[in-house]
C-alpha cells in the first residue's frame, strides 16, 4: 500500500511526510481493512487570519476494494489536524472492520437507526449547519458575480467524479457516515436512477431522487438540476 501526501496550494515539508508515515502504522491499517489499495493525505492552508485556530487542514482518504473511508479535521498546525483526522480514520476503519464481521445473521440498519449506531456524526447548531464548519458573524461577505462569499476568499471551486454503483437507501446512508460528510450522492439500485441522501436536523435524515422527465427533455432539453431542502 502506497501513502501519497500532497499540498493544495502549500508546500508540504519533508518533515511531515515522514511524521504522516509515523502517525499512519500501515501494518494497523492493514489489520483493520486488508483491501486496502492506497492511502491519500491533503493539507491546505486557510490564508484568512481570523481563523488561525483552524487554519491547516487535512484530509485522508483510504481506497480499497470496499467503500472509500475519508476523515478530514483541522488545527491551528498541520500536526495538530494530521492527530485530529488519523483518529476519526481510525474509529471509521473499526466501525467498517466490525460490520463485516458481524454481517453475517445480521440485520441492515434503519435510516432511524443511523445515528445510534454511527460515533462521531456530525453536531449540529441551531441553524442547522455542522458545529465546526460554522463561520464567525463577523467574517465580512462580499458579491463575487451572482455568489455571496464570506472572509477574503480566494473562492475556490473543485469538482470530482466518482464511479457510482448501484445501492440501496441504507447503504447509502452508512457510506455517507464513512466518509463524514452531510450528503452522499448514489445510484438507487431500486429506479437505477441518481438519488442525494443528506443529513437534515438533529439525526433525521432526507432523500432525493432524481428522474427525467420525457417531456422537458423534448422541448427544452436538458432539465436542471434540484435544490436540497424540506
Amino acid at each position: 500500500m502506497d501513502i501519497v501526501v500532497k499540498g493544495r496550494k502549500t508546500e508540504v515539508p519533508e518533515r511531515f511526510r515522514k511524521h504522516v508515515a509515523e502517525k499512519l502504522k500501515l501494518e494497523k491499517i492493514q489489520k483493520l481493512d486488508g483491501k486496502v489499495i492506497s492511502l491519500d493525505v491533503e493539507v491546505s492552508k486557510e490564508p484568512n487570519p481570523r481563523q488561525a485556530d483552524r487554519s491547516d487542514r487535512v484530509e485522508i482518504t483510504l481506497h480499497s476494494r470496499g467503500p472509500v473511508i475519508r476523515a478530514e479535521a483541522a488545527a491551528s498546525d498541520p500536526y495538530a489536524a494530521l492527530d485530529l483526522a488519523a483518529e476519526k480514520l481510525d474509529a471509521r476503519l473499526r466501525k467498517q472492520h466490525d460490520k463485516r464481521h458481524t454481517r453475517r445473521g445480521a440485520r441492515r440498519l434503519t435510516a432511524a437507526e443511523v445515528a445510534d449506531h454511527v460515533p462521531g456524526a456530525a453536531t449540529l447548531n441551531g441553524n442547522g449547519h455542522t458545529a465546526h464548519e460554522e463561520e464567525p458573524e463577523s467574517v465580512p461577505t462580499k458579491k463575487i458575480g451572482s455568489l455571496e462569499v464570506k472572509g477574503e476568499g480566494p473562492l475556490v471551486v473543485r469538482e470530482k467524479t466518482h464511479v457510482a454503483s448501484p445501492m440501496s437507501l441504507d447503504q447509502a446512508l452508512y457510506e455517507m457516515e464513512l466518509v463524514g460528510h452531510d450528503f452522499y450522492l448514489f445510484i438507487d439500485s431500486e429506479t437505477k436512477e441518481p438519488s442525494v441522501v443528506y443529513r437534515r436536523h438533529a439525526y433525521d435524515y432526507g432523500v432525493i431522487h432524481l428522474s427525467t422527465d420525457p417531456m422537458v427533455t423534448q422541448t427544452q432539453g436538458p432539465a436542471a438540476g434540484g435544490t436540497l431542502g424540506g
